[in-house]
């Protein structure tokens, strides 16, 4: 197998086939936590925090550390990337001492220049733009709940709320290499990019998917498999909160809205959840929840995810399955 470097900067960097082979190794992971150890050494694996964070933290410092290696975690204000030192310097400094950077910053350009610095995986862990790592737990827990990965194409995902954000984003064009039908609404002025959308219509057609936006939250309920919100007001703009939620009240997983789903259809969200607003306690404390399996899989998610870009970069493929 021939080395090739590879970073997870966005939804579709993996194709179909890679998607299915991470998610995979995902719940091989899940059923036995140190299934591989490619950091073993324990080689250094650079995290990057320029947001706050729980989830993420968490699962990638653990993560590493059960890979065999050691998380190096950065935070903003203990880093001159914090005080204005150029990606490049920082990306050139790691890369002689760290064999991957996993990053949660704020502009997508960051991670970019990021990456192409590198000789290593980088791995974006959050941007503005894009949140791959939640999208693959989020999918790795789908087909935990539906008789395995094969059956993602089976399935019809609804996001609901901001439909503008980073999240939306994802599950636009991860659903779409995975075959899935995506819908996702939103109010007006809240809807995704026409870019991002056409690159997720133009994947979709190649999968075997679909891709509806709408403004209409209960058509793209209705008949859902599965079901995924957000909180309405972003890290940074809680000031604002009265304000900004105004247009996103319509668009509220409530038991009303979950009935329109199938049955046996899952809900999920991201985490920090907002009961009462975006949804209700009802819904995320209730039997068709699955948000703490979600959460747990961030961690099998990103283990198989790091496993398996070392693996391409190395040219090993036993790291691969």
């Amino acid at each position: 197998m021939t080395p090739e470097l590879r970073h997870m900067l966005r939804d579709d960097d993996l194709n179909h086939e890679e998607q299915k082979q991470v998610l995979e190794l995902a719940i091989k992971f899940h059923k036995d936590r140190f299934y591989k150890q490619p950091f073993a050494g324990p080689q250094a694996v650079a995290v990057l925090f320029d947001k706050p964070s729980t989830r993420t933290r968490s699962s990638f410092s653990i993560g590493v550390a059960e890979l065999g290696g050691y998380p190096l975690v950065i935070d903003k204000s203990g880093s001159q990337l914090g005080r204005g030192e150029p990606v490049a310097d920082t990306a050139r400094v790691l890369d002689r001492m760290a064999y991957g950077v996993v990053w949660r910053t704020f502009g997508q350009d960051r991670v970019e220049e990021m990456a192409k610095y590198s000789t290593h995986p980088v791995v974006n862990a959050l941007t503005d733009d894009f949140h791959p790592c939640q999208i693959l737990a989020d999918f790795q827990t789908i087909a935990e709940h539906r008789g395995g990965v094969d059956n993602l194409k089976n399935q019809t995902i609804a996001y609901l709320g901001d439909a503008a954000n980073n999240m939306a984003n994802s599950y636009l064009l991860g659903g779409a290499v995975a075959g899935m039908d995506v819908r996702v609404a939103g109010p007006y002025g809240y809807l995704p990019r026409p870019d991002i959308v056409a690159d997720a219509k133009r994947i979709a057609a190649q999968t075997g998917g679909s891709i509806t936006v709408t403004t209409d939250a209960k058509a793209a309920v209705e008949g859902a498999d599965c079901v995924f919100t957000d909180t309405w007001v972003s890290m940074g703009e809680e000031a604002e909160y009265a304000i900004r939620s105004k247009p996103f009240w319509g668009y509220q997983v409530n038991a009303e809205l979950m009935a329109l789903a199938k049955p046996d259809a899952l809900f999920q969200h991201c985490l920090p959840a907002y009961r009462g607003k975006e949804v209700t306690a009802e819904v995320i404390d209730g039997p068709q929840s699955v948000v703490w399996d979600e959460a747990e899989n961030r961690l099998h998610a990103q283990k198989a995810l790091l496993t398996w870009l070392t693996g391409k970069a190395r040219g090993d493929e036993s790291l691969l399955a």
